[in-house]
């Protein structure tokens, strides 16, 4: 029998090395010293991306399933996180050239034309900020199709080998958000990307007591730490897919008056 969570929790770490991936690469900064030693590790991990998502692909391959409409779906996302992580990779190989033939002092053209120094590093700037439209939403991207993948597997009968965690309504809304590389970490308190979604400190820490998410140090500015989820976190969430979310809370209304019944009259 077939575990149709384990594609998905591939794709879950995908989604966290997109995250990762994206926090080192927001503090690239071309006119530091060494950028293109920068570059050139920033493509290593961008190819590490690429090659993640092929894998995910001989994954599937090996999963003996009806390819659905929705099944040829979860293929496509997959090799299109592929191909933009490769596309990716080439932008940043021809901003560290860039750089490389600008330092050593030779001209630089593109399209025919001869740039200036400022307008070699203007146009590996402009890599640079492909590079980062590019991979933003990757780890949404990589979650919803994990989602996908799991939902229509539940519909067509295969069912997970394990039981999702129990969780709260907060509880299972922030290993959402921590999947999506939303939940960073400052002074204690969680900073969250999203506008939609309140993750609080205690919710984090009995996560992380059952073991669901664990804190990395983040590259990033400002920001301490990074939540990811662990291998028990991503096994659980991929376990809840396709399985109905529970309401979110509600105001309490107040409690009526209690009716009192009046004496007769005499």
């Amino acid at each position: 029998m077939t575990n149709p969570t384990v594609p998905a929790e591939r794709l879950l770490a995908l989604a966290a090395d997109f995250t990762r991936h994206n926090d080192v690469l927001a503090e690239i900064r071309l006119t530091a010293s060494g950028p293109d030693t920068a570059l050139n590790h920033q493509t290593s991990l961008t190819q590490h991306l690429s090659n993640s998502a092929l894998h995910i692909v001989d994954v599937l391959n090996a999963q003996p399933m009806y390819h659905s409409p929705a099944i040829h779906a979860v293929y496509a996302r997959v090799k299109q996180l592929a191909q933009l992580t490769v596309t990716a990779a080439d932008h940043l190989l021809d901003a560290a050239d860039i750089l490389d033939v600008t330092r050593a002092g030779i001209p630089v053209h593109d399209d025919g034309l001869l740039l200036t120094s400022r307008q070699a590093l203007d146009e590996a700037r402009s890599r640079l900020t492909l590079v980062r439209d590019l991979t933003a939403l990757g780890a949404t991207d990589a979650l919803a199709t994990a989602e996908l993948f799991v939902t229509e597997r539940r519909r067509r009968g295969a069912r997970p080998l394990h039981q999702p965690p129990a969780l709260s309504t907060n509880q299972g809304a922030a290993l959402r958000a921590i999947a999506q590389g939303e939940v960073t970490i400052t002074d204690d308190r969680p900073i969250i990307r999203s506008d939609g979604v309140r993750v609080s400190i205690s919710t984090i820490r009995s996560l992380e007591s059952r073991g669901l998410v664990t804190r990395e140090s983040c590259s990033r500015r400002h920001h301490d730490e990074r939540v990811h989820l662990t291998a028990d976190g991503s096994r659980g969430l991929a376990a809840a897919f396709g399985l109905p979310r529970p309401p979110g809370p509600t105001a309490a209304r107040p409690a009526s008056r209690p009716i009192v019944a009046r004496a007769a009259t005499p």
